[in-house]
């Protein structure tokens, strides 16, 4: 039988409680690192509120990088990452006073640019299928264009359309139809956000599509 020790601590039972005592220290310091970020970004959003122009500028400079490379991820296109990420540090800015963040603000920076680029993702599809369905309309397969009575009416509807549209958005639809620029390309000329040309083009493909199906009622 083992002899009972009293007061005697095992090199085992040392070598468990140094490694306890480890565990805690590392739980703390983690627990009081969080603490502290959460703390300073707390700080940082009281301060931009109180129109700190120089806090914003230093929460530019730190995230719009990590940022575009995060949009990046889900868009595949930098130039319209880049948009994103403008847009909302521009949004951020000019809404400073009534946002009110109850997470860390690196936490809602980057949900917000997932759920921004995601929306951007779903608006591109609905572009897409108007543009789509713009051309099966006005294709040669469609009859339209069989006579030139036929053609006549078109483009007058086309003309008409045009002059239904507001005329920012009627310039943007004829940049693109017309004179083939990509959005970017209409973007940098007209000084206007690539998400405005989209919106626009939506708007603009929508109504040719609504006019056009109107002609298509008729002419049956």
């Amino acid at each position: 039988m083992k002899k009972a020790t009293c007061g005697v601590v095992s090199k085992k039972e040392k070598n468990q409680g140094k490694i306890k005592i480890t565990s805690i220290n590392c739980i703390f310091t983690k627990n009081f690192n969080k603490t502290v970020m959460q703390l300073a970004g707390f700080i940082k959003q009281t301060r931009i509120k109180q129109d700190d122009l120089v806090e914003f500028e230093k929460l530019f400079k730190s995230y719009y990088s990590p940022l575009c490379h995060y949009a990046y991820k889900f868009l595949k296109d930098m130039d319209v990452a880049e948009e994103i990420v403008q847009d909302f540090f521009y949004n951020y800015w000019k809404n400073r006073q009534t946002i009110d963040i109850q997470i860390s603000i690196k936490s809602y920076m980057y949900r917000a640019i997932r759920n921004n680029s995601l929306k951007y993702i779903e608006h591109l599809k609905v572009v897409k299928k108007y543009e789509q369905n713009f051309i099966e309309t006005n294709s040669s397969d469609s009859g339209l264009d069989s006579n030139e009575l036929e053609v006549k009416e078109l483009n007058d509807i086309i003309e008409a359309t045009l002059n239904e549209l507001p005329e920012r958005c009627s310039q943007i639809f004829k940049l693109s139809r017309f004179d083939g620029l990509k959005y970017s390309e209409i973007a940098e000329k007209l000084s206007i956000s690539i998400k405005t040309v989209e919106a626009n083009m939506g708007k603009a493909l929508q109504l040719f599509r609504k006019n056009l199906k109107q002609y298509e009622e008729i002419a049956c």
